[in-house]
């Protein structure tokens, strides 16, 4: 009964933002007699659905050139194999990060037959199935502040502890890319990014094809600190060249069969 309630709340969230607009948390969370953080949840589930986009204190539609007409299915395949190109790339007892959401979380099944690792993440969802894994791999947490926008932990805390370690690599998504400028994020809190590029001598961004081309106002990482970008066999000829331009190494994992 529960989980019918939970998609019937979240089916409305929908219809609301699309005949409203703009919805804020606050206003959902009395309209349902439940509480902020159910309701920050449900957007959460929903924005990596593809059905709305958050913003701060509430979410939006999404803009029509950001539609995705592909079946979740689809996505979930090309998200899978992004993150099994990624992973062919770790090796045993590599230094890693791993940032928070859902293409770097798929990866994470695909590191149980990698001995030694130290994982360094910022995300309790990442954390959670690392502790799954039968080789327990050795798990790092940043700390610093809750921010409930991306799940995950940012600010000057989190940014200091990551100072303290070096990394063989860095596993990071994006909300877009932008080919002249780099990755993009909706998200206005870019700094702890940057660090844990920093601190990594090769970061690897994973990202649908179709994220490609988002120009959206946020940069996060500028092609200067990217070195690998891992994406789907869907991406346009046209597109690879312009990215390879920018000198990064770029990998398009074939979909399974």
């Amino acid at each position: 009964m529960t989980k019918r309630n939970t998609q019937q709340r979240r089916h409305t969230i929908v219809t609301l933002v699309q005949e409203q607009g703009e919805v804020s948390v606050d206003a959902l969370a009395k309209h349902f007699a439940t509480s902020e953080v159910t309701i920050r949840k449900d957007l959460a589930v929903l924005e990596t659905g593809g059905l709305l986009l958050r913003r701060y204190g509430g979410a939006v539609p999404l803009p029509s050139e950001m539609v995705v007409t592909d079946n979740p299915e689809q996505v979930s395949k090309r998200k899978l194999a992004i993150a099994r190109a990624a992973a062919e790339r770790i090796r045993d007892h590599n230094r890693i990060i791993i940032d928070s959401g859902s293409t770097t979380s798929a990866m994470i099944p695909m590191l149980s037959n990698k001995r030694g690792l130290i994982v360094m993440t910022n995300s309790l969802n990442v954390a959670g199935a690392l502790r799954e894994l039968e080789n327990e791999p050795t798990l790092l947490m940043t700390g610093g502040t809750w921010d409930p926008h991306s799940e995950s932990f940012q600010g000057q805390v989190a940014e200091q502890v990551l100072r303290s370690y070096d990394f063989d690599q860095l596993f990071i998504g994006a909300d877009g890319i932008d080919p002249e400028r780099g990755t993009t994020t909706f998200n206005e809190l870019v700094g702890l990014s940057r660090v844990m590029a920093e601190v990594s001598r090769e970061v690897i961004v994973m990202v649908e094809s179709e994220k490609i081309g988002r120009k959206i106002p946020n940069l996060e990482l500028p092609w200067a600190q990217i070195h690998t970008l891992v994406t789907d066999e869907d991406l346009a000829d046209e597109t690879r060249q312009l990215l390879e331009s920018k000198g990064v190494t770029l990998i398009c994992a074939p979909l399974a069969g």
